[in-house]
Protein backbone atom coordinates (compact mmCIF):
# COMPACT_ATOMS: atom_id res chain seq x y z
CA UNK A 1 0.00 0.00 0.00
CA UNK A 2 1.26 3.46 -1.08
CA UNK A 3 1.64 6.60 2.03
CA UNK A 4 -1.19 8.65 1.00
CA UNK A 5 -3.82 5.17 0.08
CA UNK A 6 -2.22 4.44 3.96
CA UNK A 7 -2.83 8.16 5.15
CA UNK A 8 -6.18 8.10 3.72
CA UNK A 9 -7.02 5.06 5.57
CA UNK A 10 -5.94 6.42 8.68
CA UNK A 11 -7.56 9.60 8.88
CA UNK A 12 -10.80 7.86 8.02
CA UNK A 13 -10.57 5.18 10.14
CA UNK A 14 -10.06 7.80 13.27
CA UNK A 15 -13.08 9.63 11.89
CA UNK A 16 -14.69 6.63 12.19
CA UNK A 17 -13.96 6.45 15.57
CA UNK A 18 -15.11 9.78 16.22
CA UNK A 19 -11.21 11.53 17.31
CA UNK A 20 -10.42 13.66 14.01
CA UNK A 21 -7.03 13.78 13.62
CA UNK A 22 -4.79 16.47 11.32
CA UNK A 23 -2.93 15.20 7.64
CA UNK A 24 0.17 15.99 9.50
CA UNK A 25 -0.52 13.11 11.88
CA UNK A 26 -1.65 10.79 9.54
CA UNK A 27 1.54 11.56 7.81
CA UNK A 28 3.65 10.46 11.28
CA UNK A 29 0.88 7.32 11.72
CA UNK A 30 1.80 6.30 8.28
CA UNK A 31 5.20 6.92 8.53
CA UNK A 32 5.78 4.95 11.75
CA UNK A 33 3.54 1.98 10.44
CA UNK A 34 5.32 1.55 7.01
CA UNK A 35 8.94 1.23 9.06
CA UNK A 36 7.37 -1.56 11.35
CA UNK A 37 6.33 -3.51 8.37
CA UNK A 38 9.68 -3.21 6.73
CA UNK A 39 11.46 -4.07 9.93
CA UNK A 40 9.44 -7.50 10.08
CA UNK A 41 10.82 -8.76 6.60
CA UNK A 42 13.21 -11.88 7.41
CA UNK A 43 15.09 -13.84 5.10
CA UNK A 44 16.36 -17.12 5.25
CA UNK A 45 19.50 -18.06 5.07
CA UNK A 46 20.44 -19.52 1.69
CA UNK A 47 23.32 -22.49 3.47
CA UNK A 48 21.67 -25.17 5.50
CA UNK A 49 22.68 -25.11 8.90
CA UNK A 50 24.67 -28.14 10.05
CA UNK A 51 23.13 -30.19 13.17
CA UNK A 52 25.78 -29.61 15.90
CA UNK A 53 27.10 -32.80 17.95
CA UNK A 54 28.02 -31.85 21.41
CA UNK A 55 30.58 -34.15 22.91
CA UNK A 56 29.71 -35.00 26.65
CA UNK A 57 32.57 -35.88 29.13
CA UNK A 58 32.29 -39.45 30.42
CA UNK A 59 31.42 -40.10 33.50
CA UNK A 60 33.75 -42.70 35.37
CA UNK A 61 31.50 -42.63 38.67
CA UNK A 62 28.33 -43.09 37.01
CA UNK A 63 30.19 -45.76 34.51
CA UNK A 64 30.94 -47.58 37.42
CA UNK A 65 27.50 -47.77 39.14
CA UNK A 66 26.15 -48.97 36.26
CA UNK A 67 28.71 -51.79 35.95
CA UNK A 68 27.83 -52.79 39.48
CA UNK A 69 24.01 -52.78 39.09
CA UNK A 70 24.33 -55.19 35.76
CA UNK A 71 26.93 -57.31 37.68
CA UNK A 72 24.42 -57.98 40.37
CA UNK A 73 21.52 -58.63 38.15
CA UNK A 74 23.68 -61.30 36.53
CA UNK A 75 24.57 -63.14 39.56
CA UNK A 76 21.44 -62.91 40.84
CA UNK A 77 19.31 -64.39 38.26
CA UNK A 78 18.35 -62.06 35.47
CA UNK A 79 20.35 -63.41 32.41
CA UNK A 80 18.50 -60.30 30.08
CA UNK A 81 20.06 -57.80 32.10
CA UNK A 82 22.24 -55.53 29.34
CA UNK A 83 23.89 -52.16 29.48
CA UNK A 84 22.08 -49.92 26.62
CA UNK A 85 23.80 -46.50 27.81
CA UNK A 86 27.19 -47.04 29.85
CA UNK A 87 26.24 -43.94 31.80
CA UNK A 88 22.37 -43.84 32.06
CA UNK A 89 20.28 -46.94 31.73
CA UNK A 90 20.25 -50.98 32.20
CA UNK A 91 17.26 -53.05 30.23
CA UNK A 92 16.37 -56.60 31.51
CA UNK A 93 12.98 -58.15 30.88
CA UNK A 94 10.30 -55.82 30.54
CA UNK A 95 12.10 -53.31 33.04
CA UNK A 96 14.30 -50.44 32.94
CA UNK A 97 16.77 -49.05 35.57
CA UNK A 98 17.25 -45.31 34.61
CA UNK A 99 20.80 -43.59 36.74
CA UNK A 100 20.25 -39.82 37.21
CA UNK A 101 22.79 -37.69 39.18
CA UNK A 102 21.69 -34.87 40.49
CA UNK A 103 23.42 -31.26 40.76
CA UNK A 104 24.02 -29.27 44.10
CA UNK A 105 21.36 -26.58 44.58
CA UNK A 106 22.50 -23.02 44.96
CA UNK A 107 22.84 -21.41 48.18
CA UNK A 108 21.17 -18.51 49.40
Amino acid sequence: MDKEKLIAQIMSDYEKDGEPITREEAEEVAEMEIKANASRHYEQSAKERKPTTRERKLDTEKVEIIKKICDFLLTNGEDTAIIVNEQKEIQFREFSITLTKHRKGKIK
